[in-house]
């Protein structure tokens, strides 16, 4: 194969090769993403980001057990 059927400077693909490689990289960003998405509304379910009307009290109490909790495993 000679240098001028490579696509683009330096590339060491053909143009066949690079179309395969873009079409496997879209899939798998568009899978990744879609994985993504899927694990922050997950996340956002079970502990959402902003607090409630409460504010962060919860989180505060939350804290507070897990502290004594560990405090006593230690002593």
């Amino acid at each position: 194969m000679s240098d001028n059927e490579r696509f683009g400077p330096g590339a060491y693909l053909t143009p066949e090769e690079a179309k395969e490689f873009h079409k496997i990289f879209v899939s798998s960003f568009i899978g990744f993403t879609i994985v993504a998405i899927i694990a922050h509304v997950l996340v956002w379910m079970w502990r959402p980001w902003f607090p409630s009307v409460d504010g962060y009290a919860m989180v505060n109490d939350a804290v507070q057990v897990a502290s004594a909790t560990v405090t006593s495993i230690l002593l």
